[in-house]
């Protein structure tokens, strides 16, 4: 049924949860799998930062990079490609806007992020895409 799965990281705890049960369903089915990493700018992506911010936004990055790398070497390790990107935007339209792009069919994502204020966000952002997706989505929990 599931072709193509898409699930979006973050290097939390429930974060990689939902990254192995996106594996798992993508071994299952024989299905291609990407991983999205989005550098969360919500609402300010269109107002000049100050070299602050283009620290934070760098060292998110980063970490979106290993969490990426880290995800690829995971679903190596089970015999399955992970395809990978990194965006920046409200997390929510741009994991949307991904899906759309490789034609996912399914999004798996964790419930909830790292800390209580990315819990808010994340679980902000799996709401959004649950209200806003066409396709099915995965929510995993610890």
């Amino acid at each position: 049924m599931f072709k193509t799965i898409l699930t979006a990281v973050d290097g939390s705890e429930v974060g990689n949860k939902s990254l192995q049960a996106a594996i798992d369903e993508a071994k299952l089915r024989k299905a291609g799998l990407h991983a999205i990493y989005v550098v969360e700018t919500g609402g300010f992506s269109s107002i000049p930062t100050d070299s602050t911010m283009e620290i934070i936004y760098s060292r998110m990055e980063s970490e979106g990079q290993k969490a990426l790398k880290d995800g690829a070497k995971l679903a190596e390790e089970h015999g399955i490609e992970l395809t990978t990107k990194t965006s920046q935007g409200h997390a929510g339209e741009e994991i949307l806007k991904y899906a759309a792009e490789i034609g996912a069919d399914l999004i798996v994502m964790g419930s909830h992020g790292k800390s209580e204020v990315e819990r808010l966000l994340l679980g902000s952002v799996t709401d959004y895409v649950i209200k806003h997706s066409n396709v099915s989505t995965m929510v995993v929990r610890l």
